[in-house]
């Protein structure tokens, strides 16, 4: 097993209950969350060591955030409790053809406010296998974006692999003018692997990718990524087909900067519990799959079961192990297991 570092902002989901719009009834719905935080909680699961680094609010709220974490494995020693206000987001769950929507309220944040926080990256990362960073915390801030960027340096200074999910968020980016093609491209750089789609390398490239089909598509973008990013070995995304808002279709694709092209058998996911969290427990997934060894076909295999599996699951967090996510690959049946 081994040591991952992911670096973000733990976030407070408000939800409306059930299937209704915000304050349609006067309750909401609380679960924790944040994109390298979902990652951290899965790597915990399947029984790595994942260490959260960030900066929370000083007060109740931050303190249940980490506790949290801290139930599911997750090393918090590295989170930084700061004055101000926790990041929030609001979600509304859409139904059959009402899409889902998101409301941010994370301006002004502790995290967004100290850019993230300040770190002893050399020690933080010490014998560490990954850092794992996302597009969501660049989008905060240029504080918050210098944060991300050094911590992608002292890793790579440190001779450890950086993991970047592109997670473009243009709510976020519009709400301070941030230039994202500019900032984003800085940090994919610095990466190993990314998990992005086509459209991801579209917004910082400033072009755009053709072909007949997804798979085609994400060829085109991920070969444009390798040639502008020469450090980056891989990169792997889900290919989500929407029959309507409970029913999804789900495969991943990943291209290899030797030309490599791999590709999964599509999933059909109907009746789903709540999308939130699944590309970052696929992201997990194809991470716990180069961390024990798995060859990369294998380890796109687990990273999609592991994300397929998500949308069961209420809240942000995945909390499956190894054994859920492997049993759902050798199709193990659906009858109650005693």
């Amino acid at each position: 097993m081994g040591k991952v570092v992911c670096f973000g902002e733990l976030l407070l989901r408000l939800g409306a209950p059930g299937r209704g719009t915000l304050l349609q009834t006067p309750s909401l719905e609380v679960h924790v969350g944040g994109a390298e935080a979902n990652v951290a909680v899965s790597l915990a699961r399947f029984g790595h060591a994942a260490h959260m680094v960030g900066v929370v609010a000083d007060n109740a709220l931050g303190q249940a955030a980490t506790g949290e974490l801290r139930r599911h494995g997750v090393d918090i020693s590295a989170v930084q409790r700061l004055p101000g206000r926790m990041g929030l987001y609001f979600l509304t769950t859409g139904a059959i053809h009402r899409p889902s929507q998101v409301l941010y309220d994370r301006a002004g944040s502790a995290f967004a406010q100290a850019g993230g926080g300040c770190h002893d990256w050399p020690a933080l990362l010490a014998g560490a296998d990954w850092l794992h960073v996302s597009g969501v915390t660049p989008a905060l801030g240029a504080d918050a974006a210098r944060g991300t960027l050094e911590a992608m340096r002292a890793a790579r200074a440190a001779g450890v692999r950086v993991s970047f999910d592109g997670n473009y968020r243009p709510q976020l980016w519009q709400a301070w003018d941030g230039d994202a093609p500019a900032l984003l491209h800085g940090l994919m750089a610095e990466a190993d692997v990314m998990f992005a789609s086509h459209r991801d390398i579209e917004v910082v490239l400033g072009r755009s990718f053709d072909g007949a089909t997804a798979q085609e598509r994400f060829a085109a973008g991920a070969q444009a990524a390798f040639a502008a990013f020469p450090r980056l070995q891989r990169m792997a995304a889900t290919v989500r087909v929407q029959r309507n808002v409970d029913h999804h279709a789900l495969s991943a694709v990943a291209l290899r900067r030797d030309g490599r092209l791999l590709g999964t058998p599509e999933y059909e996911i109907p009746g789903i519990v709540d999308r939130i969290g699944t590309g970052d427990a696929f992201a997990a997934g194809v991470l716990h799959g180069d961390l024990t060894g798995r060859d990369d076909a294998d380890a796109l295999r687990f990273g999609l079961a592991a994300g397929c599996l998500k949308h069961s699951l209420p809240g942000d967090f995945s909390t499956l192990d190894v054994a859920e996510v492997d049993a759902f690959l050798t199709q193990a049946g659906f009858d109650v297991r005693r």
